[in-house]
């Protein structure tokens, strides 16, 4: 693996913090935390928001955290700053992307709607150039199947002839389905229309145009389902399509960390994406489970597992997973096969939260046969094992390759880890078991500037509906209640396979190369006790 070390400021040696600060000793100081209950009462919420307090500091500062930007540097001194005065010595892997501004637009005259970039939309990202422009037509419908069908099998625009009589210069809105969005666009231009919006086909979330569509030379976006409907509801009336952006190839990090002990060819791995959306300071996404994570591991460096535990804040996972995309490339066969098990913490602190954790055992039936490695379904046992001991509800949430643990399945490593919930509504029945507001986002700031601490921006009346019925237990847009649950769920997973991964892959505690492993690697980084005085007193 291509990584580098980044060093932030000097660690201070133990033997002289014990002289100037008169402690007895280390572990009278700071008791080992080697348990699930030692260590989820050392993870404290407390200390998790003094971390997003930070993080919401670097983006007033600098205006967002997001890949390629200052706030997101920032980001990346201060965690590796927290895990030096911890005692480990990280490294800072610097990977390659594609850095891009968007100033997209799409708009209706009437009844006047104007669409998130980034949330209702995404502009095309086809291989041979995504067109820029703007303009405004006629909304024109081309054979869409509606109610939208949700099943890939609509021809919209696939052939010519579905633009049969269509004006020149209208804006088309034709339907994903069962041809290439490249189809669809240049269709769409040969019958004279200004742009095409290709809409979800009732299916959730954005998907990504991506394809070679020679000679496009209108704007075209990609629009979720629910914009698609509603836009469907209106024809004629006038919209206007803008692609506008600014791209160039800029450097990402991810940081890694991992215990002094521990069995390198039985590696546990806990990640969090660290970079925000633009223009977002991304308290809850994802600095809750970069918060936590970090706290998580800060506590862990006075535990000697029986495996190594590594840990991992990735880069530009905004940008489409490309942090944790670089890191899993970067290994060799070896390395990877090392790796025994690989948690993922995105989005543990919703406002409006559910406790999802990742379906490993796929009960759901939400993922293809074959796409979940063996020995996810163990993970997923831990976690619910957890609520279960705290006697709190939990349900499935889709183990689809969204984000970052989608790599590591990718090639074969097990995954697990939780989610509080993004765009997506919550029920009725929902809001039984977690309390909160029925019909509402989970998150109503996903992706957007309202994402912070401070409040600024947000729903009024929504959140002082979330506050009342959370007993005032919201700072700004974290549920205080779901991230600390979920920080102790997130630490009991870690010591619990730190020590034991046998339900995932047959490893004991015993496994061959365990003692040398333990002999060969060094205990880690001198503690700065200073530090963690300071942070039991704050």
């Amino acid at each position: 693996m291509s990584l580098k070390k980044h060093t932030v400021g000097a660690v201070v040696a133990a033997s002289a913090l014990l002289a100037t600060m008169g402690l007895a000793s280390p572990a009278s100081a700071v008791p080992v935390a080697d348990t699930v209950d030692k260590l989820t009462k050392a993870v404290k919420i407390s200390q998790v928001m003094n971390h997003l307090k930070e993080l919401q500091d670097i983006a007033d500062d600098n205006g967002d955290r997001a890949a390629g930007r200052p706030g997101y540097a920032a980001s990346v001194d201060y965690v590796v700053e927290q895990l030096e005065r911890a005692g480990y010595t990280p490294e800072v892997q610097e990977f390659p992307f594609t850095y891009a501004e968007e100033n997209n637009a799409l708009s209706r005259q009437e009844p006047a709607t104007t669409w998130v970039d980034g949330q209702d939309f995404l502009r095309n990202n086809f291989d041979t150039g995504s067109p820029e422009g703007t303009a405004t037509g006629p909304l024109i419908p081309v054979d869409l199947v509606v109610p939208f069908p949700a099943d890939g099998m609509s021809t919209s625009g696939c052939e010519a002839a579905d633009f049969t009589g269509f004006p020149q210069g209208g804006v088309a809105l034709v339907q994903r389905g069962s041809c290439d969005f490249s189809l669809k666009a240049l269709n769409a231009q040969a019958a004279g229309a200004s742009a095409v919006i290709v809409s979800n086909d009732g299916r959730p979330g954005l998907v990504g145009m991506i394809g070679a569509a020679p000679g496009l030379t209108i704007p075209a976006v990609f629009a979720a389902s629910e914009v698609g409907i509603d836009l469907a509801s209106t024809p004629n009336a006038q919209v206007t399509v803008t692609v506008d952006y600014f791209a160039e190839e800029r450097t990402s990090y991810n940081v890694i960390a991992e215990t002094g002990t521990g069995d390198d060819g039985n590696v546990v791995m806990a990640g969090a994406h660290l970079d925000s959306v633009q223009d977002g300071a991304g308290i809850n996404d994802n600095g809750t489970g970069s918060a936590a994570l970090l706290e998580t591991a800060i506590q862990m460096q006075r535990v000697k597992p029986t495996n190594t535990v590594r840990f991992a804040w990735w880069g530009a996972e905004e940008e489409g997973l490309l942090g944790s995309e670089y890191y899993v490339a970067d290994l060799t066969d070896e390395e990877a096969s090392n790796i025994a098990l690989y948690l993922n913490f995105d989005m543990i602190g919703s406002p409006n939260y559910f406790y999802g954790v990742y379906d490993g055992d796929n009960s759901s039936g939400t993922a293809p046969a074959g796409f979940i490695p063996e020995g996810s379904a163990a993970i997923e046992d831990v976690f619910e094992q957890f609520y279960d001991s705290r006697e709190l509800p939990y349900q499935d949430t889709d183990f689809s390759g969204r984000s970052d643990y989608g790599p590591f399945i990718e090639v074969g490593i097990p995954a697990g880890g939780l989610f509080t919930g993004a765009e997506d509504i919550k029920t009725a029945d929902e809001a039984v078991l977690y309390g909160g507001v029925p019909d509402a986002a989970y998150d109503p700031c996903y992706h957007q500037p309202c994402d912070n601490l401070t409040g600024d921006g947000q729903d009024e009346a929504l959140y002082d509906a979330l506050n009342d019925a959370y007993k005032r237990r919201l700072t700004g847009n974290v549920n205080r209640i779901a991230l600390d649950v979920n920080s102790d769920a997130l630490a009991a997973a870690v010591i619990t396979f730190a020590f034991d991964t046998s339900s995932v892959n047959g490893a004991t505690s015993t496994a061959t190369g365990s003692v040398e492993a333990f002999s060969a690697k060094s205990a880690g980084g001198a503690v700065d006790l200073d530090a963690l005085r300071d942070r039991a007193l704050r």
